[in-house]
């Protein structure tokens, strides 16, 4: 069933305003964004100091989980009661996590601080492409949504670059209060700007339907970890969790199907559009979001680099991503069609990550930063597609929904990832051997332990996280390869043009 309507009229018709407030929103992308960057390379300085190696994978997964079980959420009261305070209210949580994360004791304290970071996180991520919705008409929103692409690249290439040398200089913790004062600009501005448009319909809640969606998703990440929760993913007490979190799924759909304001209106899936992707964005989402911690672990362990040398590798990654989203962006804009970059971007990440799995030791460092240009390259020709059909086949009244709904895909596409990456890497660590020079557990290795090491036993080291790293890189290029046959049965659809004319009375529905 294809719902596509015309577009609504924007929110503000005065283009310096709209890009002001586009600014801001940038900015606020630019600190969520750099949040996940910077903390990549500082893991393994952070498990140093509290230890703990087997909860390495929950830093980041933590922050996931909580961004994934709230980001529906936030786009249905965005829908419901204007976008302008829900961002609003998000950068606030968001920066107040960032705080509690500076001042961590220990490694369950730094992991209870990210799942509130990522309450807040993931009403940032999905308000921002909200907003653009109510800012800018389809193909126009193509063009503007490209150009965050340059706070990826900034993000991106900055991220793991200050998470190391940060680190390095004034201590890990230094990487998270580094978003306090972004924040407080960033609400600032938006706070001044950013007008509010009610929406015309009664808010109503759908509390309990809420509460069981986020359960089904915290079910099936933590099952994904179950490997080192519990030791296998087919423990009873894993079994048990996964049995609970489908129970909680289909009790959702029961709720979905009978409230007045579901949290993702089930009407939704008529279109074949939203349905895939949904499967897209969990793919995409596992190989472009789950995979860059890794990328970091893989760098300092295989090739010894620093934290900060690490960093300087995802310049070439982000660069790709920037090259590839603006390039997309404007082909979208330009010819309406979106389903070819979902296509081709999955493609390309399938081969990538396949080259990936057949570097070794002794691979030149110039080969594997032409490889992380070439997956960026992937990921970036691709990720705008996904939000950009959807809010073009979702009805008007639906939209934040709609997006919420696949941003929520995409990150809990990526922390399940993360879990399982985790868990390949663990095992094939665990399973070696050999015993090494000098050195009793392989995987309470540092980067300062790993350099310190005699060079025979580093090189013994190097080789066996290539081992272990194959067979992830592997799982990586296969989910990729399920996005690619997904994006294939989409729909041929176009977006619509652009009206010739604006309303000028659209500046009259807002407040302040």
């Amino acid at each position: 069933m294809d719902v596509t309507r015309p577009a609504q009229q924007p929110l503000v018709t005065s283009p310096k305003l709209r890009l002001a407030i586009f600014c801001f929103l940038m900015a606020a992308l630019f600190m969520a964004t750099l949040d996940n960057q910077i903390v990549s390379t500082a893991l393994p300085t952070i498990v140093g100091e509290f230890g703990e190696m087997e909860r390495f994978g929950w830093i980041s997964s933590a922050f996931l989980l909580a961004t994934s079980a709230v980001m529906p959420i936030y786009g249905k009261l965005g829908d419901l009661f204007g976008r302008k305070y829900v961002m609003l209210t998000a950068i606030v949580l968001f920066t107040f996590g960032s705080f509690l994360c500076g001042f961590a004791w220990s490694m369950d304290s730094l992991i209870a601080a990210r799942v509130f970071q990522g309450l807040g996180g993931g009403g940032i991520m999905v308000s921002i492409f909200s907003i653009n919705a109510d800012l800018f008409e389809p193909r126009e929103r193509a063009k503007y949504q490209s150009y965050s692409s340059l706070m990826l690249m900034a993000s991106g290439s900055l991220g793991p670059v200050l998470g190391g040398t940060m680190s390095d200089l004034f201590g890990w913790r230094s990487i998270f209060l580094i978003n306090l004062p972004i924040g407080a600009i960033v609400v600032a501005g938006l706070f001044i700007l950013l007008p509010n448009r009610r929406p015309s319909r009664k808010p109503r809640i759908d509390y309990f339907g809420a509460l069981v969606l986020a359960a089904a998703i915290a079910c099936i990440v933590a099952w994904a970890d179950s490997k080192q929760i519990f030791g296998s993913m087919l423990a009873p007490e894993a079994l048990a969790l996964i049995g609970f979190g489908a129970v909680c799924a289909a009790l959702w759909v029961w709720i979905e199907s009978r409230v007045p304001e579901p949290i993702v209106p089930l009407r939704l899936f008529r279109d074949s559009t939203f349905s895939l992707y949904l499967l897209i964005t969990m793919c995409s989402g596992a190989v472009g979001i789950g995979m860059v911690n890794y990328y970091s672990l893989f760098l300092q362990t295989t090739t010894g680099l620093s934290p900060s040398m690490a960093g300087l590798f995802f310049i070439g990654l982000t660069g790709g991503i920037v090259i590839g989203s603006l390039v997309a962006g404007r082909l979208i804009s330009r010819t309406g069609r979106y389903k070819p970059f979902s296509v081709v971007g999955l493609a390309l990440s399938v081969v990538a990550l396949l080259l990936f799995s057949l570097v070794g030791q002794g691979t030149p460092l110039a080969l594997l930063a032409a490889l992380m240009l070439f997956q960026g390259l992937a990921v970036g020709f691709g990720q705008q597609a996904p939000i950009i059909g959807v809010q073009n086949s979702a009805p008007r009244e639906d939209v934040g929904a709609a997006t919420g709904a696949v941003t929520l895909m995409r990150m809990g596409g990526a922390s399940i990832a993360i879990s399982t990456y985790g868990a390949i890497v663990g095992t094939s660590l665990k399973g070696t051997a050999s015993p090494i020079p000098g050195l009793d557990d392989i995987a309470s290795l540092t980067p300062k332990m790993l350099a310190e090491l005699p060079e025979a036993s580093r090189q013994a080291v190097a080789g066996l996280y290539y081992q272990a790293f194959t067979p992830l890189f592997l799982s990586a290029a296969f989910i990729a390869f399920l996005g690619l046959l997904a994006a294939l049965c989409l729909k041929p659809k176009n977006l619509p043009m652009a009206r010739k004319a604006a309303d000028p009375a659209g500046d009259a529905q807002t407040a302040a």
